[in-house]
């Protein structure tokens, strides 16, 4: 039990730090070329912040696959969008929350 206990905390500390990120749509995963650490990476230099939510979903635009991070700095939140063929930013708005 306390072992089980010890291994969750670990876990959920590398989740929390970013070194394992689950995310929606992981099951594209095969299909990117670029992982989901790079385009973290590439959305974090494109609006620095902390990241709330990462989904990788088909979508029209770049290859048709794309990483979509939601990163919040102070009250904004930025939704960003990385291609997950070619590493290409291809959004950088303020998320109304529409979608």
């Amino acid at each position: 039990m306390k072992k089980q206990l010890i291994v969750g905390l670990f876990l959920a500390s590398l989740v929390a730090s970013g070194t394992a990120m689950a995310f929606k749509g992981e099951q594209f995963s095969k299909e990117a070329k670029v992982s989901v650490e790079e385009a973290k990476a590439i959305a974090l230099k494109t609006f620095p912040g902390q990241i709330e939510d990462v989904e990788l979903e088909k979508e029209a635009g770049g290859s048709g696959l794309r990483y979509s991070f939601d990163i919040r700095k102070g009250k904004v939140v930025h939704e960003v969008g990385v291609d997950a063929v070619t590493g290409k930013v291809l959004e950088n708005s303020v998320d109304d929350g529409k979608d």
